[in-house]
């Protein structure tokens, strides 16, 4: 059970902090179940409430200082994905998402930045999906490493580009 106070990592939505363990009064859901409160990193006016002893969505704790910092040194192995079909690309961009896995973050963000070049050297601008997907892969990795590595979640492609360079 997480506290008061830690940060996790809850599905599609990322990292959220717990402010509070409690029961809620609202129409529909179990008076004697506690819940977790959630505020979402990437939306702190949001409130989210999610039963403690609940499976359903991809929920733990945000990787440490050095999980992070050996994530980061294996960067270089993680291999984009190239799906030519547009659906099953969306659908593994969600998958890949969902499981809250930095390492699927990183792919989907090095597979999006390839495609992107590709699409440009076209004449073509990022499409919808692609643009979508991007952002959302790099904000739930930047606020998971920002909170890992105790830096703003703005610093943390500059950290990334700066240790692949120097490594």
């Amino acid at each position: 059970m997480f506290k008061i106070g830690d940060y996790i990592v809850h599905g599609r939505n990322g990292v959220c902090k717990v402010v509070d363990i409690t029961h809620i009064d609202i129409s529909g859901a179990d008076k004697n179940q506690l819940y977790y409160t959630l505020v979402p990193m990437k939306s702190e006016e949001s409130k989210i409430f999610y039963p403690v002893d609940s499976n359903r969505v991809v929920m733990r704790a945000v990787v440490s200082e050095k999980e992070a910092k050996d994530i980061v040194s294996g960067i270089k192995d993680i291999e984009p994905m190239w799906i030519d079909n547009d659906r099953q690309r969306e659908e593994k961009y969600k998958e890949a998402i969902s499981s809250c896995d930095c390492q699927q973050l990183i792919c989907i963000i090095k597979t999006l930045y390839a495609r992107n070049e590709e699409r440009i050297a076209q004449g073509k601008r990022i499409t919808y999906v692609d643009d979508r997907y991007l952002k959302e892969a790099q904000q739930n990795l930047h606020d998971e490493f920002s909170i890992a590595l105790g830096i703003e979640p703005s610093e943390v492609e500059k950290y990334i580009t700066e240790y692949i360079k120097n490594a």
